[in-house]
């Protein structure tokens, strides 16, 4: 179904463009993660012909023998998904980034197991659900320090998930205040942290508006799982 999935992205990339423009915001400052879980390879691979080079995996073990027949190479393979600490050994030379860090002893474990810089994101539970991964904003500060200080981790920004809602436009607070958390964050550290990984499916036009750099898409790319 190649023109499906092309179809599919240039829609996107449309969406992408009109919720920029109507934010004053370049369309090029927002990239795309093309979600992978539970895809065969043969369908990423034509993700891949059609320019798509981020990757996203929920979990490490459905991840890795993808990346094995794929490769790493000219690919930026994120896991977005929770990451245990037992699974650390299998991120280097396989993840780009890894955008799901939500606390000090999941970094802890990450920067005593590398050997190389690893980009991170700090996953924040914006919303406080308490069924969801993602450290608590009131616990941030400290998570960030942790991060920062870390030999190994290269913290670039933050992610959330959204609350799963009618509608978006409910969300518009939770991906205004991971927008607020980071200016905070940035000023606390004086550093930028430019991610802000924020919007999927249901959401992202939303996500777009209120300062979104990187979108997490699976359905509206590949259709229903």
């Amino acid at each position: 179904m190649p023109e499906s999935l092309e179809a599919n992205l240039r829609h996107i990339r449309q969406a992408i463009t009109r919720s920029a423009e109507r934010a004053g915001r370049d369309p090029g400052e927002v990239v795309l993660v093309a979600v992978t879980k539970t895809l065969p390879v043969e369908r990423i691979r034509e993700a891949i012909g059609l320019g798509l080079t981020r990757l996203g995996e929920n979990r490490v073990q459905e991840a890795l023998p993808k990346i094995e027949e794929i490769g790493p190479a000219d690919l930026d393979w994120h896991l977005i998904g929770h990451l245990q600490t037992n699974k650390v050994k299998f991120i280097e030379g396989r993840f780009r980034m890894v955008q799901s860090v939500d606390s000090v002893g999941l970094a802890e474990a990450l920067d005593a197991r590398l050997q190389t810089a690893l980009d991170v994101l700090i996953e924040v539970n914006v919303a406080e659900e308490p069924q969801k991964t993602g450290g608590l904003p009131a616990d941030l500060p400290a998570l960030a320090r942790s991060v920062n200080a870390a030999q190994h981790l290269r913290l670039r920004g933050l992610m959330t998930v959204a609350p799963m809602v009618a509608d978006a436009e409910q969300v518009r607070p939770v991906f205004r205040g991971l927008r607020s958390l980071r200016d905070t964050t940035s000023q606390q550290l004086g550093m930028p942290l430019p991610v802000l990984s924020m919007g999927m499916t249901d959401d992202y036009p939303i996500a777009i508006e209120e300062g979104a750099t990187m979108l997490r898409l699976g359905r509206a790319l590949f259709g229903p799982r």
